[in-house]
């Protein structure tokens, strides 16, 4: 009697292959899904601070300006985190028995920095530069939204290739003045388009939609 040519297990490849395409676009649509969704972008993502700060407060009820704290947001690519001289600034004489500020004390007898969590952290091959935005009038509201209502800050938009492009493709709505970019209750006169295409005009601001100029 001849040989067989295929082994036994070879006649399950036409059941195998059945379940692999009948398998392969649910895979499909749940990995766009699960790439698409809020936990994928990271909106809402909250860490828990080694100090609860609070924004809210600080940003909001006290009105203490984003630059006082974020000193290079207008100067620098990245938005400086204050160093603990700048917490002790107040904290000397506000509140300086608080158990909550241990951590700020610590920090300012030894030198060594408060370990912050990054909230905004944007892939290694993405690059953005704060000051070339918020000296061309993008407010900080735009990207962080209202921090100045934030207890504990988390990110509130999905910082996107496809999000950042909506506002490079049609950057009217987010244009303000740059004196107003720290400014959480800004409104402009009349329409927001309008006025920002005006102002937009007025200042030749003509953001590059070529993604390769963030990509690096």
């Amino acid at each position: 009697m001849r040989e067989p040519v295929f082994p036994k297990w070879a006649n399950k490849t036409r059941q195998l292959a059945g379940v692999a395409l009948g398998v392969t676009p649910l895979y499909l649509i749940g990995a766009i899904w699960y790439g698409f969704s809020p936990k994928t972008l990271a909106v809402g993502y909250m860490p828990k601070q080694p100090v609860p700060y609070s924004h809210a407060l600080h940003a909001g009820e006290l009105g203490i300006d984003c630059k006082y704290c974020h000193n290079t947001v207008d100067k620098a690519a990245h938005a400086a985190i204050p160093p603990t001289e700048t917490c002790m600034n107040c904290h000397q004489r506000i509140r300086a028995k608080s158990k909550k500020l241990q951590p700020v004390r610590d920090s300012f007898k030894s030198g060594k920095p408060v370990q912050w969590l990054k909230v905004h952290d944007l892939p290694d091959y993405a690059y953005f530069n704060h000051s070339a935005h918020v000296t061309r009038g993008v407010g900080c509201v735009s990207c962080h939204g209202r921090v100045d209502k934030m207890e504990e800050v988390y990110q509130h938009e999905p910082l996107s290739m496809g999000w950042c492009l909506q506002c490079h493709r049609a950057p009217e709505k987010n244009l303000r003045p740059p004196s107003e970019a720290t400014n959480m209750d800004w409104k402009p006169p009349g329409d927001p388009v309008a006025y920002g295409a005006k102002f937009r005009k007025e200042n030749n601001i003509n953001p590059p939609t070529d993604c390769s100029t963030c990509h690096r």
